[in-house]
């Protein structure tokens, strides 16, 4: 299980947009050259970025991309659905059924809730994070999310959500 490159860059140009002074915005190639993506790639994720609603862009001389809102009203699990969607979706199990028409486990599948269990953990992290809260050095953002997750695994049975 990995997170992609997309989502990567996503999150680090959604910072550095965050970070620029510029009234104008960023544009492409300052993106581009800061974060040592090609100019062709950042067009990409920007355009995800931009259609999901976290930026908006304004064209000419004094043009750029900006956030469309503040950085706290940013969260990290709406931003990471958009650039890549969720580790484990409910169609998961009737996209990738096998050579038959239907999943040959779909009666009683035991992995099902692990990947369930899986994603409940990862969205339960994600949704209390904003982009303001990474907008800090990697320490900070280490206890933070350290937090977060002791919070979340307080509640929880054997460190599984309770269902």
């Amino acid at each position: 299980m990995k997170f992609t490159s997309q989502e990567e860059y996503g999150l680090r140009i959604l910072l550095r947009i965050a970070y620029s002074n510029s009234t104008n915005g960023m544009t492409i190639p300052e993106i581009s050259q800061l974060e040592g993506l090609s100019q062709a790639n950042t067009a990409k994720i920007l355009r995800i970025l931009r259609m999901g609603g976290f930026i908006d862009s304004a064209r000419g001389q004094s043009g750029g991309y900006k956030l469309t809102r503040l950085p706290e009203m940013i969260r990290i699990s709406d931003v990471l659905e958009k650039l890549g969607g969720k580790l484990f979706e409910t169609s998961f199990c009737s996209d990738f059924t096998g050579q038959e028409t239907i999943c040959t486990n779909s009666i009683n599948c035991s992995i099902r809730s692990v990947w369930r269990a899986v994603q409940t953990s990862v969205d339960s992290i994600l949704e209390k994070l904003s982009l303001r809260e990474l907008m800090t050095d990697e320490t900070s953002a280490s206890i933070l999310v350290g937090q977060i997750s002791k919070t979340e695994n307080s509640g929880k049975q054997n460190g599984f959500p309770a269902f």
